[in-house]
């Protein structure tokens, strides 16, 4: 996930993001970088968001190094939590199954 200080990740992203913690399908690890903040990280993690322009807050899933799938902000911005939950629970569901 990246993370920001906006409205929208504090109010929709992070709290689909506490809940996905939580789902029966998990992925191996979670990680989280603060933009704004984190400047380093963030930009470390972008390198791997080729094809896709930067977007906080965002959630990316990658399996092996590549990038699977994205929600980027326009995805997340003026959308319900459980409409950002369905699209990671689909996400987790289609790449992080064995």
């Amino acid at each position: 996930m990246i993370n920001s200080v906006c409205g929208c990740a504090g109010g929709i992203a992070r709290p689909a993001a506490a809940y996905m913690k939580n789902y029966e399908t998990q992925p191996d690890r979670f990680v989280t970088v603060f933009a704004g903040q984190d400047k380093e990280a963030t930009a470390r993690a972008r390198d791997y968001f080729t094809g896709y322009a930067p977007s906080s807050p965002s959630f990316a899933l990658l399996k092996d190094g590549e990038i699977k799938t994205m929600v980027e902000r326009y995805e997340i911005e003026g959308h319900e939590p459980i409409q950002v939950v369905q699209k990671l629970e689909k996400a987790f569901d289609d790449f992080c199954k064995e």
